[in-house]
C-alpha cells in the first residue's frame, strides 16, 4: 500500500466527538438493497490474521491486549489472485459464513488491478491483463450474489497516477468502471466503495474528477484513508471537499483502524500510532476498519523484516499502545 505523496490542502476541520451507533443522516441511503437492514450488525471474522496469531499462541504476553482491542474487532477481508487462487470458492465461503454467523454483514477487499501499487512496490502485483481482471471481478461479484455486503474497489487505484502512463490510467478507469457495473448487476445488496486516497496524496478536487471518470456514479460510494493514518476528522472533512467536487451527496466510508494518533508524515509502518475507533457514525459517513491493524504495510520502517499483509504481534502492540 502507498500513501505517501503530500500536498498543501486548507482543510477547515471543526473539533467534536463522533456519535456511537448506526444515526441515520437525512442524505443517508436507504435503498431496497441496503445491507444494514438486511444484516444484525457487523461481522467478526475469526479466521483474520490477528485472530488466528491468538488462537496460536495463548501462553504469549500480548494475547491478551491483541484479543480486546483488535482480534475481536469487525474489520475487512482483503481478497487477490494470490492469497485466494478461487476467488469464486473464497468469497462465496466468506459472506456464507457471516450469514452462518447470525446474519452480519461482511466486509470485503478487493484488491488485484494490473498494475497494483505502482508507486510504492510494497504491495504489487495483481491481474496479469485487462481481461483477466475482468473475469476475476465478475467472478467476485457473482460470489457474494444476493447477500449483503460492504465492498471496497482496489484500494491506491486512483492515487498512484503519477507512476502510470496514460494509456495505463485509461485502461483504469476502464477496469475500475466496469467492477461497479459488475457489482451492480451481479450482487444487489453489496454496497461497493470506490477508493479515494487520502488529504495527503490526492486534492479533493482531483479526486472528484478521478471518482468522476473511474465510474463512482455505478457504486453507492468512496473510501478514504485506507490502510493510512488521518485522522478521522480530517479525513471527513478532505471526503466532505470531494462529495462538493462531485455535485453530489454520495454516501462515504473512513477507515479509522489505524488513526488513533493521527498521521506524521509516514505511510509505512510508522512508528507512534494508534488503533482508531471501531464505531460509525452513520450510514453515510460509516468509519469502519478496512486496513487489519497489525497487518505490515511492508519490509519497512519499525517492521524491516515483516512483509505487506504479514500480521505482527509487535506491530499490533505498538498500535495498542500507541508507541
Amino acid at each position: 500500500m502507498r500513501r505517501r505523496m503530500s500536498i498543501a490542502l486548507t482543510l477547515g476541520v471543526a473539533a467534536g466527538a463522533l456519535a456511537v451507533g448506526p444515526l441515520v443522516t437525512a442524505d443517508a441511503a436507504t435503498t431496497a438493497g441496503d445491507p444494514f437492514s438486511l444484516t444484525n450488525g457487523l461481522f467478526v471474522n475469526s479466521a483474520l490474521p490477528a485472530a488466528r496469531w491468538v488462537a496460536a499462541n495463548p501462553g504469549h504476553p500480548a494475547v491478551g491486549a491483541i484479543r480486546t482491542s483488535i482480534s475481536t474487532a469487525p474489520m475487512a477481508r482483503w481478497f487477490t489472485a494470490t492469497s485466494d487462487p478461487d476467488i469464486g470458492a473464497a468469497v462465496a465461503k466468506y459472506t456464507g459464513t457471516a450469514v452462518s454467523a447470525g446474519d452480519r454483514l461482511p466486509m470485503l477487499v478487493a484488491y488485484n488491478l494490473p498494475g497494483r501499487d505502482a508507486c510504492g512496490g510494497e504491495s504489487s502485483g495483481g491481474a496479469p491483463n485487462a481481461a483477466a481482471y475482468k473475469q476475476w471481478i465478475s467472478t467476485f461479484a457473482a460470489a457474494i450474489g444476493d447477500r449483503p455486503a460492504l465492498v471496497v474497489i482496489e484500494p491506491d487505484s486512483l492515487g498512484d497516477f503519477e507512476c502510470l502512463t496514460a494509456a495505463q490510467i485509461a485502461e483504469r478507469n476502464t477496469l475500475l468502471d466496469y467492477a461497479g457495473r459488475m457489482f451492480a448487476e451481479k450482487a444487489p445488496n453489496t454496497w461497493a466503495y470506490l477508493d479515494a486516497a487520502n488529504p495527503n496524496w490526492v486534492s479533493p478536487a482531483v479526486m472528484a474528477q478521478r471518482l468522476t471518470a473511474a465510474g463512482v456514479a455505478r457504486v453507492h460510494g468512496f473510501a478514504v484513508n485506507v490502510s493510512n493514518y488521518v485522522d478521522t476528522a480530517t479525513s471527513r472533512e478532505y471526503a466532505a471537499q470531494i462529495r462538493s467536487g462531485l455535485g453530489a451527496a454520495t454516501p462515504y466510508l473512513i477507515d479509522t483502524s489505524r488513526n488513533g494518533n493521527g498521521y506524521n508524515g509516514q505511510w509505512c509502518n510508522p512508528a507512534g500510532r494508534k488503533i482508531g475507533a471501531r464505531s460509525t457514525s452513520d450510514r453515510t459517513a460509516l468509519q469502519l476498519w478496512i486496513k487489519n491493524p497489525g497487518n505490515s504495510d511492508g519490509t519497512c520502517g519499525i517492521a524491516p523484516s515483516t512483509p505487506a499483509g504479514t500480521f505482527s504481534p509487535v506491530l499490533a502492540n505498538r498500535l495498542i499502545a500507541g508507541s
